[in-house]
């Protein structure tokens, strides 16, 4: 944090004798909000919806990944069959999760929020397609080794990507008023992806034949088209990103207040009008009003 604070000297300030900005009145959704922090808004709130429709419905996917590794269910107990689930996803956590957090610690002021992010969506989309292209031929029947590789990758880079770079930006990004409410809009824009990675990857993933479906699901797409699914949601993240998402690395977040003090045209013709005025010389009659009272 050091790296990005900005020392400020109020003293210095207020004996400057400048005149003082007067502080911004706009509201929330206001059009001055929507013309100074409106595509800020979007690129959070957009990246954190498609972020949430892979990463959920990978998780979602594990249940269908561990069974080779266990005992079948009809075999065990529904105790043993949690322990079994927890014991799975703890090993996930370990192996790719947790590193990929590490990993943005380390990178993230050298390479900046912007490239993790667009890199992230990237190789999630890359090893989406590895594992949907030979899903039905292939992994269906081998899930193990390679494709668990594959699988943890995804969440790997899924951390040392946009599941962490989309908490970060919307905290740098906007001024102090705003800070919090349009965190919570980005925050809540992903909780609908996430919604829809769950329930529609659900559906999505059951199989067309009827003989193998879920009970109560009808068919699906199968999970070849899933995958694919999933994986063009990534490389929609990565160009929305490109498109949209501006780089906060070594930005404090007094430039962010700064940006408030930037006037429009119309605030900027109130201002020069004042000072005008202001600094006009005024002529006061013999016996009239100190110049120093106010004319009212």
């Amino acid at each position: 944090m050091g790296k990005v604070l900005v020392d400020f000297d109020m003293e210095t300030s207020q004996a400057s004798g400048g005149p003082r900005r007067p502080a911004p009145t706009y509201g929330l959704f206001s059009k001055q909000f929507m013309r100074r922090h409106g595509r800020n808004l979007f690129a959070c709130a957009m990246a954190w919806f498609l972020v949430d429709i892979p990463y959920y419905s990978s998780t979602l996917f594990q249940s269908q990944i561990y069974q080779p590794w266990f005992p079948p269910s009809e075999h065990v107990n529904a105790y043993e069959e949690v322990y079994n689930v927890a014991k799975f996803q703890a090993i996930i956590a370990v192996a790719s999760t947790i590193p990929g957090y590490f990993a943005t610690v380390y990178f993230i002021e050298r390479t900046g929020r912007r490239k993790i992010q667009m890199m992230g969506f990237f190789f999630m989309a890359i090893f989406l397609f590895a594992l949907a292209g030979p899903y039905d031929k292939y992994w269906h029947d081998h899930t193990k080794g390679w494709f668990i590789a594959l699988y943890g990758l995804t969440f790997f880079f899924s951390n040392f990507g946009p599941n962490t770079t989309t908490f970060i930006v919307p905290a740098e990004l906007f001024p102090a008023r705003f800070r919090s409410t349009c965190h919570g809009i980005s925050g809540a824009s992903g909780k609908v992806g996430a919604i829809i990675g769950a329930v529609g990857f659900l559906w999505a993933s059951q199989q067309r034949n009827k003989e193998h479906l879920s009970r109560g699901w009808k068919p699906g797409i199968g999970m070849t088209y899933a995958l694919t699914i999933l994986g063009g949601v990534c490389l929609i993240g990565m160009l929305h990103t490109y498109l949209f998402t501006p780089e906060t690395k070594m930005r404090s977040l007094e430039e962010n207040e700064s940006g408030e003090s930037q006037h429009g045209p119309e605030d900027l013709e109130n201002i020069n009008h004042r000072r005008f005025t202001s600094s006009a010389p005024s002529v006061h009659p013999l016996g009239g009003r100190s110049p120093l009272q106010s004319p009212l």
